[in-house]
């Protein structure tokens, strides 16, 4: 497998994305979340060519659960279901991105908060 680990910021993500990403050569996976403890949380966009499968590019970057995620919905709509699924599971705000794919609009459950790998 070959891995393309690309630290950025929240601030610079987007732009970086924006860069990076042509809707004919790469697939977006997904943004993954991964719970860091302390109130900490790690994202990951993560991309593969249509070309090759063993091949990632991963936008990764930390933060605190207070702060907004951008969203790169403008670029890649449908990445709208991977944005909600991080709401839902660690309940963090991303921008345009409502609170109920999977949970309840109003549920009080983060199910991968204190899950850290």
């Amino acid at each position: 497998m070959n891995i393309d680990l690309r630290p950025t910021t929240l601030l610079t993500v987007v732009d970086e994305i924006g860069a990076f990403y042509d809707a004919s050569l790469w697939h977006f996976v997904t943004l993954n979340g991964n719970d860091l403890g302390e109130g900490r949380l790690m994202l990951q966009w993560i991309f593969s060519p249509y070309y090759a499968v063993d091949t990632l590019v991963i936008f990764e970057t930390t933060t605190d659960y207070e702060t907004i995620i951008p969203t790169v919905t403008s670029m890649i709509p449908s990445a709208i279901m991977s944005e909600r699924e991080v709401v839902d599971m660690f309940g963090v705000e991303v921008v345009g991105a409502a609170k109920g794919l999977y949970l309840d609009g109003d549920s009080r459950t983060l199910p991968l908060v204190g899950c850290s790998i």
